[in-house]
């Protein structure tokens, strides 16, 4: 398992690409392995023939693990495997000291755990093919295949005297301490549907799992007027598609207010790092954009430095890496805030979780018509959005974010024709 970026110490096999038998040379992609939500392709070190797949589809493993073997080119086979003797028993000791080798028979992967669960094979009773007598996946659908499923229920017993069966039968009778409750596993019916738990659903969740826990999180949310940047989007979204060839939508507004207050207060982009608070210099935007089933988080970097027009480039490229599954991790890497767009679904009030370890994450809501009784006490109606911000209040407290928020809301409510500039 090849390190695939500073701080991952592990990752998942979410899909080989190569099977026992199969030739590959250097540097061809051999399988896919997921780490912090994002899929990678593995490059063979070598050029040789794969001998055996260690790990299985949906196993984690630690960088510097052992995923797969190479036969080699050029190199030399094992001694064992190279005896020319006619003598069966010169090529047989090896093999059966091989066969003896059970030291891994026990290191079950999560794919072998849920299929024998799911077919209640007795993993006990099983011999294994792998390394050590590791049970590999094809072990156990070898198994399935022929019919001559082993369960618990046709281990064999050892046979007991009669006197000592009824002496437990009496014995049985007496008063017991009650057993430890097990949790009822779920029924799966004609009713219900089985979902297998993919890499990039883990991932999520250990994330956020983690973020939950280990952050106190604090919320606020603020109001804002947007009229006046609505109008001025309208106005200039058609011909920003013909000049540049993408849509303007209105994004990239809310993420240039976010980024001029994380300028004035540089405490929100911090990070929590335990004995120790990092504050960024860099400011590094973290988007939320969620598929069908998967959510990531992909980077644009220093987004300060970026114009409207920058930032809906950068949007652009982001969301199709994400339509297209092919996010990088270098794009995944060093977000210091999130701005997470749940208006897009018509939200109008969420409570976001904070992307670990960020200190804070804003989600931005939907734009909607509202009558507002604006400061002559007249009443209007007005394009108003709600902006919703988690806070870690170990990093934040809520003087420093108010004034944050505030400052966003009078940015984007003075945003119009006069003050602002797409380029």
């Amino acid at each position: 398992m090849p390190q695939l970026g500073e701080s991952v110490t592990e990752g998942t096999i979410s899909k080989w690409l190569v099977q026992p038998g199969d030739h590959v040379n250097k540097y061809d992609p051999i399988a896919e392995v997921m780490t912090d939500k994002v899929n990678a392709e593995v490059p063979s070190s070598f050029t040789g023939t794969i001998a055996e797949l260690v790990a299985d589809e949906d196993e984690t493993i630690e960088v510097g693990g052992v995923i797969c073997t190479i036969s080699v080119e050029g190199e030399e086979a094992p001694e064992e495997e190279t005896n020319d003797a006619p003598d069966s028993e010169a090529g047989g000791e090896p093999e059966a000291e091989e066969e003896g080798d059970t030291s891994n028979k026990k290191r079950y992967s999560p794919a072998v755990l849920r299929l024998a669960q799911e077919h209640g094979i007795d993993l006990e009773q099983v011999t294994g093919r792998g390394r050590g007598g590791r049970i590999t996946r094809k072990d156990l659908q070898t198994l399935i295949d022929s019919g001559s499923v082993p369960s618990k229920d046709t281990a064999p017993k050892s046979a007991e005297p009669k006197h000592q069966t009824q002496q437990t039968e009496t014995v049985s009778d007496a008063p017991q301490a009650p057993k430890a409750s097990k949790a009822p596993e779920p029924v799966v019916s004609g009713r219900v549907e089985e979902i297998p738990v993919s890499g990039v659903r883990k991932a999520i969740a250990q994330n956020m799992v983690k973020s939950k826990h280990e952050a106190p999180h604090a919320w606020m949310m603020v109001e804002v007027d947007v009229t006046n940047l609505v109008k001025y989007r309208n106005k200039v979204k058609n011909q920003f598609a013909e000049q540049e060839d993408m849509k303007l939508t209105f994004l990239p507004f809310f993420v240039k207010a976010v980024v001029d207050g994380l300028k004035k207060y540089p405490q929100i982009n911090s990070s929590w790092q335990g004995d120790k608070i990092l504050r960024h210099k860099d400011v590094h935007i973290s988007l939320a954009v969620a598929t069908e089933d998967s959510l990531f988080v992909p980077v644009i970097k220093h987004a300060d430095e970026q114009s409207i027009k920058g930032l809906a480039r950068q949007i652009d490229t982001l969301a199709s890496k994400v339509r297209s599954g092919s996010l990088s991790q270098a794009d995944m890497q060093g977000g210091t805030f999130t701005v997470n767009n749940t208006g897009s679904f018509g939200s109008v009030m969420s409570q976001p979780i904070i992307n670990h370890p960020q200190a804070a994450i804003l989600s931005v809501e939907s734009i909607v018509k509202k009558p507002v009784v604006l400061d002559n006490d007249a009443i209007a109606v007005r394009h108003m959005v709600n902006l919703c911000m988690s806070l870690d209040h170990r990093v934040l407290d809520g003087l420093i974010c108010g004034n944050f928020m505030a400052d966003v809301k009078q940015t984007l409510e003075t945003m119009n024709e006069e003050n602002i500039s797409l380029y």
